[in-house]
């Protein structure tokens, strides 16, 4: 058994198609739109075949509280420390929000975590 996909929901669909597509290597098939449902999503391919479904629906908000049940964050193994440490500094140069790292964990993972364009937690590890 094996786990397909991954689906969040977003405010901002193309927002954040980009955003995958362009820090973490996605790629993006074309659009979905269901006009009865007022639902759009994209599903974003990464290396290895994880897939991430992004999706939009008028009338569905997510909360804005950082106290939510559900997810906890998305990890993406980058395959080095010097890749982490790279990236981490990009993500941050364009302005998203470091929330720790890099650093070792507890546990011995090499991580840092970053937010996404709509505060989606986001690891970067080895």
């Amino acid at each position: 058994m094996k786990i397909e996909h991954m689906a969040i929901w977003v405010k901002n669909l193309e927002v954040m198609k980009w955003f995958y597509v362009t820090y973490f290597n996605g790629t993006s098939n074309t659009k979905y739109y269901n006009p009865n449902k007022e639902f759009e999503s994209y599903f974003l391919t990464f290396e290895g075949g994880a897939r991430l479904e992004i999706m939009r629906q008028s009338g569905i908000d997510q909360l804005d509280s950082g106290n939510r049940i559900g997810w906890g964050h998305i990890a993406f193994s980058l395959g080095s420390r010097e890749s982490v440490d790279l990236l981490t500094a990009r993500l941050q140069h364009d302005g998203y929000q470091l929330v720790n790292g890099p650093r070792v964990t507890g546990d011995g993972y090499y991580e840092s975590v970053i937010e996404d364009p709509e505060g989606n937690l986001i690891e970067l590890t080895v």
